[in-house]
C-alpha cells in the first residue's frame, strides 16, 4: 500500500476529497503502525512513515469516507514508570469523528492476566474493541443558523436522547432512541409547544458500555464513560454506525435550530472509559498514557482520581488542553452546537491539586474566539478534597446551582428555618455570585436533574428504591431532601395524590419564576417516575425511559408547566438580566422597590419574621415599572407587575394583599392548588385563603405605559399611599441576616 508523508496537523483522520491524511501525537512512540480494516475484519497495517514535535503523521491516496481503522503504537511498556504501550491493543484515534462497533469483555482487552497484575497479557485485542472511522466532512447545511438565545432568554430542557423517545408512539420504531427521533416533528412540537429554548443532551460523545455491568445483564445508560471526544454515539444513530451517525447528528441539529432551539452537550473531559491501572487499554492508556493522564507523585503506576471513575485527565498536559480545545472547536464549528455543559467541571480546574478557578483550562477558554461565545455551563464540583465550588466559577462560565436544588427542595417539604434562603434563592442567589461581577444568568437553577429523583418521584418516595441496580440499594443518593406527600410510592388515596399534583406545581411554578436560567429535567412536566430509582445510570429500559402514554394527571400537569413556561417567557420581569437593586422606579414618583418582601398580612417583613424557624409563607412583590434596565435595543423594559403568594406551611394561610400604593386590582395569573381561576380579579387590601402547600401569582398592568409609536415607556403617577419601608440586607436579598445553603451535590 503506498503512504505519502502526509502533514501533522490536523491530528486524526481527515478526508480531502482525494485521499485522507493521519495524525496521532505520542511522545513516547518508538513506532507507529496504522491498521486498517475491510468488511470482513480482516487487518492491513502500515507504518506511519513520519514524525514532526511527538505527532506521526501519513498519507493514504484514494483512501475514503467509512473506511475502519486503528493504531497499534510501539513504545515502553514499564507501568511503574507511567508508560503502557502495548502494540498487542488495536487502539482508537483519540480524534476519531466517528467509532463502529463497542467493546466486550474479552481478556485481551487488558495488558495484563486477570488474577496476576504483574502478569503481562500480549492477546491481539482486534475484534473485541471499536473501530474508528474515516468521515466524510461534506453536509449541506442550508440556512441553518445557530439561534443565539439570550441566556437570560433560555429555558433549558435537560433530555436523554433514547430515554425521551424510545417509547413515542409517533415516531416510527426503526427511528425511536437515536438522533432522527429526537429531530422527528412530532418530539419538536412537543418541544416548542412547552417553550424551551435549548436541548441539553446527555453524553452523546462515544462511550463505553461497562463490561462490568454487561455481566450483570445491564449497560451503561447515561453515558459518563467517554472514549471518543470527536465521535457522535454510535449507538444512537438509526441507519448505521460507519460514519452515519455524523450526519445523523448533523441532521437533528439542522431540525432544532429549524425549530428556534439551542443544542448544549453534556461533555466529560475530566476522564475516560479506560478506568483505573486495572481498566482496559482502549486508546490513551496505549498511546501516551503519562501525557494524558494524571498519575500519583512518587506512584506513577497508579491514577491520580478525583472522578470516581478510575483516573482523571492531565489538565497541566498541552496535549490535553489541545485535545479538549480541538473537540469543542469541532462540535461549535463542524456540528453546530450551541453550548456545552461540564460535567464534573472542578476537575477541569485542578491544574495541580487545589482547584484553581485561573488554572491554565479556564485561560485558553477565556481567549479563544469560538469557544468564549457559546454557552459554558459548569457542574461546579467533583469527588476530590475542595471539590465543591458553586459561586466559584469565572464569570464567562454559569454553574449548575446546587444551593438552588437543595434550598427549594427543603421549602417545599416543609424544612425549619429555610424562608431566608428560598428567598435568596429565588432572587438570583446574588450572595453566590454578585460578588464575581456576575449576572443572575451565572445560576441555572434546576430541582431535579438526570442523577436524583424525577419530579414525580421527589413527591412520592421518602427513601430511594435502586434495588434493580443490583448494588443492594447501596449506590445512589441517600439524603434526597424528599417527601412522599404521607405514602411511599404508589397509592390510590385521593388526598395524597392532590398533594402531590399541587407540590409538583409548587416546584414547576418556582423554577421558573426565579431569577436565572431554569433547566427542567425530561418528563417532568408529564409526571415520569422512575418507581424510586434515583439513580438509572445502569437501567437502558421501561424504567428509564419517558412513557407517552398520558392518564388525566399527567395531562393537566403538562398543561400547566406549559402555561408557568409561556408566563416567564411573557413577562422580562422573571429574567432580568440584573440582580434586583432594592432601589425605586426611574422617572415616576412612586417609592416602590424594584422587589419588595411582604408577610402574609401585607407588611413588609421584618428581620425578626425572616428567621422565625417555622416560617413558611412570604408574598414577593416584583416591580414591573422598576427594571431598571434597557432591552437589546437600548429602551427602558416596562412590564406587568406581580405578587406571588407562597403557601409552604402544612395548613391553609389567610393572606392580605398590600394596599393600592403597590396596584388597586390584582388579576389571577396562575393557582398551584386550582382554586382561584386564572383571570379572577381581587381589589387591594383583600384578604383571601391560600391553601396549604400552594403558589398563587397575581398580576396588573404597569403603571408605565409604552408609548405605541416610540416604544418609549410613558411615565405616570402611581396612585397615592403609604410608603413602604425600603428593603433591607444586600441588594436583591431578603432583609436579614445573610444565609448559606448546605454543601449538596449530584
Amino acid at each position: 500500500m503506498r503512504i505519502w508523508p502526509g502533514r501533522p496537523y490536523p491530528l486524526g483522520a481527515t478526508y480531502d476529497g482525494s485521499g485522507t491524511n493521519f495524525a496521532l501525537f505520542s511522545g513516547v512512540a518508538e513506532r507507529v503502525e496504522l491498521c486498517l480494516f475491510d468488511e470482513a475484519g480482516n487487518e492491513t497495517r502500515v507504518d506511519l512513515p513520519e514524525v514532526d514535535a511527538f505527532v506521526w503523521h501519513g498519507y493514504v491516496p484514494a483512501l475514503q469516507p467509512g473506511q475502519r481503522y486503528g493504531f497499534r503504537v510501539h513504545g515502553p511498556y514499564d507501568p511503574a514508570q507511567g508508560h503502557r504501550c502495548d502494540p498487542s491493543k488495536l487502539l482508537l484515534d483519540p480524534y476519531a469523528k466517528a467509532i463502529d462497533g463497542q467493546i466486550d469483555n474479552d481478556p485481551s482487552l487488558y495488558s495484563y492476566t486477570f488474577g496476576a497484575e504483574d502478569e503481562r497479557n500480549t492477546d491481539d485485542s482486534a475484534g473485541h474493541t471499536m473501530t474508528s472511522v474515516v468521515v466524510n466532512p461534506y453536509f449541506d447545511w442550508g440556512h441553518d443558523r445557530p439561534p443565539q438565545h439570550e441566556y437570560h432568554d433560555s429555558v433549558i430542557y435537560e433530555a436523554h436522547v433514547k430515554g425521551l423517545t424510545q417509547l413515542h408512539p409517533a415516531v416510527p420504531e426503526e427511528m425511536r432512541g437515536t438522533y432522527s427521533a429526537l429531530a422527528h416533528p412530532a418530539v419538536i412540537e412537543h418541544l416548542t409547544s412547552l417553550g424551551v429554548t435549548a436541548v441539553e443532551l446527555m453524553p452523546v460523545h462515544q462511550f463505553v458500555n461497562d463490561p462490568s455491568l454487561q455481566d450483570r445483564g445491564l449497560s451503561n445508560y447515561w453515558g459518563y464513560n467517554t472514549i471518543g471526544f470527536f465521535a457522535p454515539h454510535n449507538a444512537y444513530a438509526a441507519f448505521g454506525s460507519n460514519g452515519q451517525q455524523v450526519q445523523e447528528f448533523k441532521a437533528m441539529v439542522k431540525a432544532l435550530h429549524a425549530a428556534d432551539i439551542e443544542v448544549i452537550l453534556d461533555v466529560v473531559y475530566n476522564h475516560t472509559a479506560e478506568g483505573n491501572h486495572l481498566g482496559p487499554t482502549l486508546s490513551f492508556r496505549g498511546i501516551d498514557n503519562a501525557s494524558y493522564y494524571r498519575l500519583v507523585d512518587g506512584d506513577q503506576a497508579h491514577y491520580f482520581d478525583t472522578t470516581g471513575t478510575g483516573n482523571s485527565l492531565l489538565m497541566r498536559s498541552p496535549h490535553v488542553l489541545q485535545l479538549i480545545m480541538d473537540s469543542l472547536r469541532y462540535w461549535v464549528q463542524d456540528m453546530h452546537v450551541d453550548g456545552f455543559r461540564f460535567d464534573l467541571a472542578a476537575t477541569l480546574a485542578r491544574q495541580f491539586h487545589e482547584v484553581d478557578r485561573l488554572s491554565a483550562f479556564f485561560d485558553i477558554i477565556q481567549q479563544d474566539p469560538i469557544i468564549s461565545q457559546v454557552k459554558l455551563i459548569a457542574e461546579p464540583w467533583d469527588l476530590g478534597d475542595g471539590g465543591y465550588q458553586v459561586g466559584g466559577f469565572p464569570p464567562l462560565w454559569s454553574e449548575w446551582n446546587g444551593q438552588y436544588r437543595d434550598t427549594v427542595r427543603d421549602f417545599w417539604r416543609g424544612e425549619p428555618s429555610t424562608l431566608a434562603e428560598f428567598a435568596s434563592r429565588l432572587s438570583g442567589s446574588s450572595d453566590l455570585y454578585e460578588h464575581t461581577g456576575r449576572r443572575p444568568i451565572a445560576s441555572v437553577n434546576f430541582v431535579t436533574a438526570h442523577d436524583g429523583f424525577t419530579l414525580a418521584d421527589l413527591t412520592a418516595y421518602n427513601e430511594k428504591h435502586n434495588e434493580a441496580n443490583g448494588e443492594d440499594n447501596r449506590d445512589g443518593e441517600s439524603h434526597n431532601r424528599s417527601w412522599n406527600c404521607g405514602v411511599e410510592g404508589p397509592t390510590d388515596d385521593p388526598e395524597v395524590l392532590d398533594l402531590r399534583g399541587r407540590q409538583r406545581r409548587n416546584f414547576l411554578t418556582t423554577l421558573l419564576l426565579s431569577q436565572g436560567v431554569p433547566m427542567i429535567l425530561h418528563g417532568d412536566e408529564m409526571g415520569r417516575t422512575q418507581q424510586g430509582n434515583n439513580n438509572v445510570y445502569c437501567q437502558d429500559d421501561e424504567l428509564s425511559w419517558q412513557n407517552w402514554e398520558l392518564d388525566e394527571h399527567d395531562t393537566e400537569l403538562l398543561e400547566y408547566a406549559r402555561a408557568v413556561v409561556h408566563l416567564r417567557k411573557d413577562h422580562p420581569v422573571f429574567r432580568r438580566r440584573r440582580f434586583f437593586a432594592g432601589a425605586p422606579e426611574r422617572g415616576g414618583e412612586s417609592d416602590l422597590r424594584d422587589i419588595a418582601w411582604l408577610s402574609p398580612a401585607g407588611t413588609h417583613m421584618s428581620d425578626a419574621q425572616w428567621q422565625e424557624e417555622f416560617a413558611r409563607a412570604v408574598m414577593v412583590f416584583l416591580n414591573g415599572d422598576a427594571i431598571a434596565e434597557p432591552d437589546l435595543r437600548g429602551e427602558e423594559i416596562v412590564d406587568d407587575s406581580f405578587l406571588v403568594l407562597f403557601n409552604a406551611q402544612p395548613e391553609p394561610v389567610q393572606f392580605t394583599l398590600p394596599d393600592a400604593e403597590y396596584g388597586e386590582t390584582w388579576t389571577v395569573a396562575l393557582d398551584s392548588d386550582h382554586q382561584l381561576e386564572p383571570g379572577d380579579e381581587l381589589a387591594h387590601s383583600t384578604t383571601i385563603e391560600i391553601a396549604h402547600r400552594s403558589t398563587v401569582v397575581l398580576s396588573r398592568p404597569p403603571v408605565q405605559q409604552v408609548d405605541p409609536i416610540t416604544q418609549a415607556p410613558a411615565v405616570t403617577t402611581l396612585a397615592d399611599g403609604a410608603q413602604p419601608p425600603a428593603t433591607s440586607g444586600a441588594p436583591g436579598t431578603p432583609g436579614g441576616p445573610a444565609t448559606t445553603g448546605a454543601a449538596g451535590g449530584a
